[in-house]
């Protein structure tokens, strides 16, 4: 299957098991999980088994980090995924605060609310930072590690370039909404083949949000955030884990030599990559579980 096939494919898959607010369609009612500074965390849950959290990247909503794929229901898991601050069905911290300190305490948060001693976390982007960010805090609670698309490296936070294109696209979504978003956005890169599947794509999770101004306080504010302020910290975590990258022709706004660097300073984790000419494993749902229940079935040894 081509590349484009294969994300339209997700697509269609995913509009299948789309919530009625734009989250996972799974079992359970959604739960309200406080954080600690008092946001209110929108929370599914399904499923019984060895527990795997899942957590998004900026700007997208629970819904997309397996796109929908119940893969890892039947594999046996009980899988919680859940709306980070200002996103989805969450809502906007009252305290303002988007940095990667009050992302990794809601994230501990879920796991405490949902009585979680351990668990694997599997998070894109923003999230994969953030559940980093944990397992440094707090090794104990983390069984193993999906890192999807990791971007972050601390010189960015600082990056004037880096961070005029965030600011523009925070204007863009806060002035003109989605389409001010997309109109920011410099799509110039990517090739013609792939474009208007991605930008759709980008329409669908944009509209799911209720708290849009919410998300573009997001967007200026997490990438000024340091998630890991040395990237040699990783050398330090003994868990499994998995890097999962893509490459840049695809997605040049999550290098790939960024994911080689992270697999390599991760103690025993291997990196995985879609093959040349596919759409990326991250935006393969059924595809990107399983590589979640293979790291997953690793770590149950471990989880309580």
């Amino acid at each position: 299957m081509g590349a484009v096939q294969d994300l339209r494919l997700e697509v269609r898959l995913g509009d299948v098991h789309q919530g009625q607010r734009g989250g996972l369609d799974r079992a359970g009612p959604e739960l309200t999980v406080a954080a600690p500074d008092g946001t209110a965390l929108a929370v599914e849950e399904a499923g019984e088994g060895p527990p795997v959290v899942l957590a998004h990247a900026l700007t997208a909503t629970r819904r997309y980090v397996v796109m929908g794929s119940r893969r890892l229901e039947r594999a046996g898991h009980r899988v919680m995924a859940y709306d980070a601050r200002g996103h989805g069905a969450s809502a906007p911290p009252p305290s303002g605060d988007y940095s990667y300190d009050a992302l990794a305490g809601d994230l501990l948060a879920v796991l405490d609310d949902r009585g979680l001693e351990r668990a694997v976390l599997a998070g894109a982007s923003m999230g994969a930072h953030t559940l980093l960010r944990l397992a440094l805090d707090h090794p104990e609670r983390v069984a193993g590690l999906v890192v999807i698309t990791p971007a972050y490296v601390p010189e960015a936070t600082t990056d004037p370039q880096r961070l005029a294109m965030w600011d523009r696209l925070a204007a863009g979504l806060r002035e003109g909404g989605v389409d001010g978003f997309l109109a920011a956005g410099d799509f110039s890169s990517m090739p013609e083949e792939w474009r208007e599947t991605v930008t759709r794509v980008i329409r669908q999770r944009l509209s799911r949000h209720e708290h849009p101004d919410a998300v573009a306080d997001a967007l200026e504010a997490v990438p000024r955030s340091r998630a890991i302020p040395d990237l040699q910290a990783l050398t330090g975590l003994a868990q499994p884990a998995v890097v999962v990258g893509s490459r840049d022709e695809a997605d040049p706004t999550h290098p790939l030599a960024t994911a080689r660097l992270y697999a390599e300073l991760l103690p025993g984790a291997r990196l995985v990559v879609e093959d040349e000419g596919s759409s990326p494993l991250a935006w393969q749902g059924g595809r990107l579980s399983r590589v979640i229940a293979e790291l997953a079935a690793l770590s149950d040894v471990m989880v309580q």
